[in-house]
């Protein structure tokens, strides 16, 4: 009864008022501008929701473990697998790695099997490993047929139960072609093999899923959540119709597939598109007719994106896949895997695999996650991003199959330039800092070098070019977003030079300060040199402290109005005297006769900041 006197000391208030308090707030500005988000998805998102925003959402209606399994298939709790990809030289360091993870924390495997041939292989690979206890998934293999059947001997050798065997192989016939530029054997070999792959794994390891479709390669090449989420669903849609049209049932081939997908940096909307996929995942196979609803649950592994992750400033990349492990544990995802933080410019070493261990631990152990089934349902915001990114992702979908499936859509290029597109936003936004990579492209430590710890050019080929048999599929491109500001600094360290940025500071202390702070990110994203200063009383003054410091750029630093009482003096006591006189801001009215005076470049906001440093490392003839 008193909690019926409590509520009523706050009575609703209509989305009518909030609306008219918040029109009154803006003072006139555009709603819509000011306050709506336009995603890169291309869908609006709105400042915020209420239960109202929920009221055509129908999939609500569904508990956990009911279609279309939004919620996903867990009842009574969240567990999800720690799983620890590993690549190493040797199968015995592979097996040594393998065997420190599990006594440490993680309860599945991702395995590099390249070179596993024989069963003597397989074997010296999982010495040691219980793998009843333990989830084996095979990552890469050139023969993924002979590799699970290896497998399998080892099983029926050392005396395992096939039936409490559980794991999956990376047989993504899309992905390879996506990567590699063609079929390995050709597009009908794979269908082939593919079945030949699910029937080998039902007579041998029941619970073995071997096909897998990576989101990930769709993510690391810059694409948006939608492409990723909508990409994947038509894969495997086309995968699904090769291998039924060949004569396999559909709870033959439905419960075989893992879905692969790479989480960012965008916390909720990553969250939402895992809940989204297995909403639309339970739609496709709903057209297949299935006989059981082990077709609808998919099994969903996250990795942690490697495409935001920075060379510089690495421990940030703590952060990043922090909060993308986190994104998939509460998305319900069934396993998830968080790459090293270094991943970007070394081969990871066991520090790099603790972290990301402990990462998964600490949010098991510490923060309870794996206790509550789906701890976003009936968040209004999160619902409704659910929503939206199920429906734009499904649009995509239907033009794939428009064009007559996955296969037909990415030998017509249709994929890669859908993507291609998205990812040319994305470095834009990056280059003009409309998207910040701390440590990279904004606030950069100034005193960091890495070019010495630099072990390997990327995570992927930054080039974006594969070596292909045939070529007849168009690639890819993997790479990172914060690549090419890396790269600007990398050649300043390797050039042995440092040009010196000296801050004029003049007039206005709050606009001197917030200019110079702006021009030392700017410049020190390239690893130049800053010269910071308190503040000179006259343009001369400010002149003759850069000449004694061998300043190679200046950068006036002031207010738009006190720019016109020292920018013409500062002009004259510095042309020929050092290699450029810059200003920070762009007093638009003044911007030609600033030029007159010997000003060379303007740096402000709207600057394509990459653009704007490549012309001065080509200024001092840094390659």
């Amino acid at each position: 009864m008193e909690d019926n006197k409590l509520f009523s000391e706050f009575p609703p208030i209509s989305t009518e008022k909030w609306e008219e308090v918040i029109n009154k707030d803006l003072k006139g500005a555009d709603y819509d501008k000011k306050l709506v988000w336009k995603t890169i998805e291309g869908f609006k998102v709105k400042p915020y929701y209420r239960a109202e925003d929920l009221n055509n959402l129908e999939y609500l209606d569904s508990n956990p473990d009911q279609a279309p399994y939004t919620r996903g298939k867990n009842t009574n709790n969240n567990v999800w697998d720690i799983r620890q990809d590993i690549s190493a030289a040797t199968l015995e360091e592979a097996n040594a790695l393998a065997l420190e993870a599990l006594n440490r924390g993680a309860n599945a495997l991702g395995l590099r099997a390249c070179k596993v041939d024989t069963l003597e292989q397989m074997q010296t690979l999982l010495k040691d490993i219980n793998l009843e206890a333990c989830k084996i998934n095979f990552t890469t293999s050139k023969n993924m047929l002979e590799t699970v059947k290896l497998f399998a001997q080892v099983v029926k050798t050392n005396g395992y139960n096939p039936e409490n065997v559980y794991g999956s192989c990376n047989y993504d016939i899309y992905g390879h072609a996506l990567l590699k530029g063609n079929y390995r054997g050709g597009e009908q070999h794979c269908y082939e093999e593919a079945k030949e792959l699910i029937e080998f794994a039902k007579n041998n390891l029941p619970k073995f899923r071997v096909l897998t479709v990576n989101g990930c390669h769709i993510h690391n090449a810059g694409s948006n959540i939608v492409q990723e989420l909508g990409f994947t669903l038509a894969a495997a849609n086309d995968m699904m119709a090769h291998l039924t049209d060949m004569g396999m049932k559909t709870c033959e081939v439905a419960p075989n597939f893992v879905f692969n997908f790479a989480t960012g940096s965008n916390y909720f909307m990553e969250i939402a598109k895992i809940r989204a996929a297995r909403l639309l995942w339970s739609k496709i196979v709903e057209q297949y007719n299935p006989c059981c609803d082990d077709c609808y649950k998919v099994i969903i592994n996250a990795t942690s994106s490697i495409w935001n992750k920075s060379l510089y400033d690495p421990y940030v990349n703590m952060l990043r896949t922090t909060t993308e492990t986190m994104a998939a544990a509460i998305a319900g995802a069934d396993s998830i895997t968080t790459n090293p933080f270094d991943i970007a410019y070394k081969e990871s070493d066991s520090f790099g695999y603790r972290i990301g261990r402990n990462q998964q631990l600490l949010l098991k152990e510490e923060s309870y996650m794996d206790k509550i089934v789906d701890p976003a349902a009936g968040s209004y915001y999160i619902e409704n991003l659910t929503d939206s990114i199920a429906q734009y992702a499904w649009q995509l979908f239907l033009q794939v199959e428009e064009k007559g499936g996955f296969a037909q859509a990415i030998r017509e290029g249709f994929v890669q330039d859908e993507v291609e597109k998205i990812a040319q936003q994305r470095d834009m936004d990056i280059a003009t800092r409309k998207t910040t990579i701390l440590g990279t492209n904004q606030y950069p430590n100034l005193l960091e070098r890495m070019g010495d710890k630099v072990q390997k050019e990327s995570a992927y080929c930054s080039k974006g070019k594969c070596c292909c048999e045939e070529g007849e599929i168009r690639t890819l491109r993997q790479y990172r977003g914060a690549e090419a500001f890396e790269q600007l600094r990398l050649a300043t360290e390797k050039s042995g030079m440092r040009p010196k940025v000296f801050l004029l500071t003049y007039g206005n202390l709050a606009m001197r300060k917030a200019r110079s702070g702006f021009a030392t990110n700017f410049f020190g994203v390239a690893g130049y040199e800053i010269i910071d200063n308190t503040g000179f009383k006259t343009a001369e003054e400010g002149v003759k402290a850069a000449l004694e410091a061998k300043a190679d750029i200046v950068v006036l630093c002031s207010s738009d109005d006190e720019y016109a009482e020292i920018t013409e003096q500062a002009c004259q006591g510095l042309k020929g005297k050092v290699k450029s006189v810059v200003l920070a801001g762009f007093p638009k009215e003044m911007v030609e006769t600033y030029k007159g005076y010997g000003i060379d470049e303007f740096i402000h906001v709207k600057t394509n900041v990459l653009d704007c440093l490549t012309n001065f490392q080509k200024l001092f003839g840094i390659e």
